[in-house]
């Protein structure tokens, strides 16, 4: 597979992803991976956003909530709590959950801030992927 990614998103339920790609981007936990052929190898946390990945120009988007992600000898292993591709997003019960996350954040404390807040994260991906934006 020279020049080509080996992609597989796995959830405890399903492999939701086992492709090739030219490029891959994962929601890391200190911001956003690019991940391209003769990557270093990296195990790395992963947090709620947009997993990404194109292959021959085309774009693929699934909401992710947390997990990690292996990256060695150009196959990128995933491994979430939850990936959702735009045909599984309920767009109202996300827009839903984006409002009930925001509210939240009002009256968080230490103890829920970051729970709140990756609640809020896993609601703006839905929406961003439903509606076909990143």
């Amino acid at each position: 597979m020279a020049g080509k990614l080996k992609l597989i998103v796995v959830t405890p339920e399903t492999t939701v992803v086992d492709a090739e790609a030219d490029e891959v981007q994962l929601p890391g936990e200190l911001g956003y991976l690019g991940i391209l052929p003769g990557h270093a190898p990296l195990i790395t946390l992963l947090k709620a956003g947009v997993l990404s990945y194109k292959s021959g120009g085309a774009e693929t988007r699934f909401a992710f909530s947390t997990g990690f992600a292996e990256i060695v000898n150009d196959k990128v292993t995933v491994l979430a709590d939850l990936a959702e591709g735009k045909a599984q997003i309920d767009s109202g019960q996300a827009e839903r959950d984006r409002t009930r996350a925001e509210e939240a954040l009002k009256t968080a404390n230490r103890e829920t801030m970051e729970q709140i807040r990756g609640e809020l994260d896993l609601a703006q991906a839905r929406l961003a992927v439903a509606a076909g934006k990143v």
